[in-house]
């Protein structure tokens, strides 16, 4: 009898992260085009959920636009442990997108 057998499908990549994990913005001082925001690296977030794989938007800047895709989430943080002097409400948080590579697990 010729059964055929289910495929297998195997991640290669899969994401590293998953919401409600608290993990630590790098601390890098590249030459370039990059997009975290200078205040918010080493800091500690919380990822709120992934928004997909996508194209290092570093490498796309520097015309390596067929380079190798890589998880982007968006996080979150108190807006007052960003800036102490912060008047609004105490519960504010700040949101941005931050790819994979920038991440660190908190140990």
């Amino acid at each position: 009898m010729n059964e055929s057998k289910p495929i297998v499908v195997v991640d290669h990549n899969p994401p590293k992260f998953e919401a409600g994990d608290i993990v630590r913005i790098s601390v890098k001082f590249p030459i370039g085009h990059y997009r975290v925001p200078m205040y918010m690296r080493g800091k500690k977030v919380e990822i709120v959920r992934n928004l997909g794989s996508y194209i290092n938007p570093e490498e796309e800047a520097f015309g390596k636009n067929a380079g190798d895709k890589m998880w982007c989430y968006m996080i979150k943080i108190p807006t007052t442990e960003l800036w102490s002097n912060y008047e609004g409400q105490a519960n504010d948080e700040h949101q941005i997108e931050v790819f994979e590579n920038w991440l660190e697990n908190i140990e």
